[in-house]
């Protein structure tokens, strides 16, 4: 052997030069790529995890962190959307006073208003005024509204409401919730319609199966009961446009916002409603915003 061209001895540490400890157990990776001659630099690092992301939502969209379905600018772009579709809408049935309004909302309970309003104009003018209603029996009311459904409780309603209004009221419909909530077969809806419509009186919002359906929809609220689904409208809605709000909310239920397939391609809303059933979206869908 030629002097000076002594062979490298192994390390006594078992370490060759050029390599470093690695500290703690060691990655089978690594072990695997040191047994081939080749090391892993300290640099290097797992690939990160890639982040889940909803079954239903739209390609490269997540939700937003902070999130907030009642924030105001978001009930603010509802309002303009609705006001945009419905401009200047009102009540759908047909009267021509705050009698004639309160016995078309009775009747209209668990019937659509289009049926109501081909049965009022017949029964307006067999009994024209609130006085000629009163002096009825519930039976001789029943054939003029049987097209509209529960016709034997809904003619004690009517009859006992126009007795009640002629006895307590001089024949005049009270314009005050709590009077009105006195009169047989008028609950919070039936009042908030009249004082709404014709009294120009916010005193409540109008809540039907449509506001029920798309207020939840649109996730203003978590609620299934009447009362409460208002309560909570009434705190996010401004007073001045409960009753706009709740006409807007039922014309749209009727146009688009069906409860079977709703058109939701068509909807000015479309963006702002992340609903589970809606039939198109350009938006991510939260589960939990479903009837």
């Amino acid at each position: 052997m030629a002097r000076g061209n002594m062979p490298r001895q192994p390390s006594r540490s078992g370490r060759q030069e050029g390599t470093r400890r690695q500290k703690g157990p060691v990655p089978k990776t690594a072990r695997s790529r040191a047994s081939s001659g080749r090391v892993l630099s300290r640099s290097t690092k797992p690939p990160a995890p890639k982040a889940r992301t909803s079954k239903n939502a739209s390609p490269g969209r997540t939700r937003a962190s902070g999130y907030d379905p009642l924030a105001p600018e978001r009930v603010r772009q509802i309002i303009a959307g609705l006001d945009q579709l419905y401009p200047n809408v009102t009540c759908a049935l047909t009267h021509r006073s705050a009698w004639e309004l309160l016995v078309a909302t009775i009747l209209s309970a668990q019937c659509t208003d289009v049926r109501v309003n081909m049965v009022t104009p017949v029964l307006f003018e067999k009994y024209p005024t609130v006085q000629d209603f009163a002096a009825l029996e519930p039976e001789q009311l029943e054939p003029d509204i049987r097209s509209t459904g529960f016709f034997r409780n809904k003619s004690k309603s009517v009859v006992g409401a126009a007795r009640k209004v002629v006895a307590d009221f001089g024949g005049n419909v009270p314009q005050t919730m709590e009077e009105l909530l006195s009169l047989p077969g008028v609950a919070r809806k039936t009042a908030n319609v009249v004082l709404g419509t014709w009294f120009k009186k916010n005193e409540g919002v109008v809540v039907d199966t449509h506001v029920t359906r798309i207020s939840r929809r649109l996730e203003l609220t978590k609620q299934e009961d009447a009362r409460k689904i208002e309560e909570d409208l009434m705190r996010i809605i401004p007073r001045e446009r409960w009753t706009d709000f709740s006409h807007e909310v039922i014309w749209h239920g009727r146009k688009l916002c069906v409860a079977r397939g709703p058109k939701c391609a068509d909807c000015a809303l479309e963006t702002l409603c992340h609903a589970a059933d809606k039939t198109w979206s350009t938006v991510e869908i939260h589960p939990e915003a479903r009837l």
